[in-house]
């Protein structure tokens, strides 16, 4: 999968066009405006494509009730009758803001990306652990464990700081609605990708094969129709 990283649709002929050239990119998850007026010929123009998976908006760039604005969340809403994905890529202080567009929306799958980026040095924010159990609720949403490594202070870190994020991610998810992701290439400021794929494999050691691959796989290509 290759998701997006600017707010251009510019990125997504280009990655698009990485999709077309490498047959191992299965999908890709792009920008639009999705307050355009003109938001439901693109979003027919681009599900045309079959590797064309989802949309995502950098909303850790927004306001704490971002997700309130109803001509954004009328646009994600639009999403679902062309069977495309939404991706949450937020901070802990927007939680609740999702929690309560989620609901309104049961039609629509969402993927939140980086466990919702809570800072992992130091003790674990009570409030990021009610806030995911709730969300978790909604039985549309997955969540993609990654990003870890960024959110720890100084980009300095310990596979014994992310056992309770991810304990906690495990038990509100479950097996079958959480999956892998590299956060590649911006996992680089703070590890490699060995060093990423390396953390989760170490915590899912215990693991069944068929979790394993849930993980690693299954779940990513049920949730975004690969």
């Amino acid at each position: 999968m290759l998701i997006q990283v600017d707010q251009t649709e510019e990125e997504n002929f280009f990655l698009l066009n990485q999709a077309s050239n490498n047959s191992f990119i299965k999908g890709v998850v792009g920008w639009i405006n999705l307050r355009d007026n003109k938001l439901s010929e693109k979003l027919d123009y681009y599900s045309q494509n079959p590797i064309f998976k989802g949309v995502r908006h950098i909303v850790q760039s927004e306001k704490d009730d971002f997700f309130s604005n109803k001509r954004f969340r009328d646009g994600i809403a639009q999403l679902s009758k062309f069977n495309l994905t939404y991706d949450i890529l937020i901070y802990p202080r927007h939680l609740l803001s999702t929690i309560e567009m989620v609901k309104k929306l049961p039609n629509n799958i969402f993927i939140l990306d980086h466990i919702g980026k809570p800072k992992i040095s130091g003790k674990i924010d009570i409030k990021w652990k009610e806030n995911i159990m709730e969300l978790s609720k909604s039985e549309n949403v997955y969540c993609k464990i990654s990003g870890l490594v960024t959110e720890c202070e100084q980009y300095k870190w310990k596979n014994v700081e992310f056992k309770p994020y991810l304990d906690h991610i495990l038990n509100c998810f479950g097996t079958k609605r959480v999956m892998f992701g590299s956060d590649w290439p911006v996992c680089l400021v703070a590890a490699n990708y060995n060093n990423v794929i390396s953390i989760v494999k170490k915590y899912f050691k215990n693991f069944s094969e068929n979790e394993l691959n849930q993980f690693f796989g299954l779940n990513c290509i049920k949730a975004y129709n690969i």
